[in-house]
């Protein structure tokens, strides 16, 4: 298996919890992402950039950024239907 390139991340996320509102976060499953899944949903709908420009952007291939973010929009959709709590982490450096 290749190695993972480490991405790019030009923003600084502060937060690292999202959950129902009224239900404790000990009670709740929890669907992690980390701070690069965040930042390719940033750049594309926050930054409205184009899949190439924010490919490169967090220098890597076009069709990585494609999958990287078909993956994340997955974990959302699956955390907000099934209730779940949403934890955002720093990766660590491979």
């Amino acid at each position: 298996m290749r190695r993972r390139n480490r991405r790019r991340v030009r923003f600084n996320f502060d937060e690292t919890y999202f959950k129902p509102r009224g239900i404790p976060l000990s009670s709740l499953m929890e669907t992690k992402i980390t701070d690069e899944e965040l930042e390719t949903l940033r750049l594309r709908y926050i930054e409205n950039l184009d899949q190439q420009s924010a490919a490169e952007k967090m220098g890597i291939s076009q069709s990585q950024y494609q999958r990287d973010i078909s993956a994340v929009l997955e974990k959302i959709t699956r955390a907000l239907i099934e209730g779940n709590a949403i934890s955002i982490s720093k990766k660590k450096p491979e």
